[in-house]
């Protein structure tokens, strides 16, 4: 009989980026815009203005996005990344305008057999 724990609320993880970083010259401003396109080339969602996120089946399958945020951190400004569980995630409350919305759905995995 096959296992399904590997798809539970608790393995399943939410990866965030959170970052500062300057825009004061045109070389920033690149590496800013650079960082951002790596991101969202990666699947990454934008939540707010410098916080990013995306889904991800397994904690192995995010450390392989964490990776590649990594490795297109700028020289400068601070980066911070942060994993929590689809459990965790859906416990967050999100509002706009002082109502409380949805939050995003967890999106649909592909089966291969």
């Amino acid at each position: 009989m096959p296992s399904f724990d590997r798809i539970s609320a608790y393995n399943i993880m939410w990866t965030f980026v959170l970052f500062d970083l300057p825009t004061e010259t045109k070389k920033q401003r690149k590496a800013y815009s650079n960082f951002r396109k790596a991101m969202l080339k990666d699947g990454f969602e934008m939540l707010q203005y410098s916080i990013y996120y995306r889904h991800a089946a397994s904690r192995e399958y995010m450390e392989t996005h964490i990776k590649k945020i990594e490795n297109q951190m700028p020289n400068e400004g601070k980066v911070s990344i942060m994993m929590v569980t689809d459990k965790q995630f859906g416990d967050i409350k999100h509002y706009w305008c002082a109502s409380q919305i949805d939050p995003p759905d967890t999106p649909s995995q592909l089966v291969m057999f």
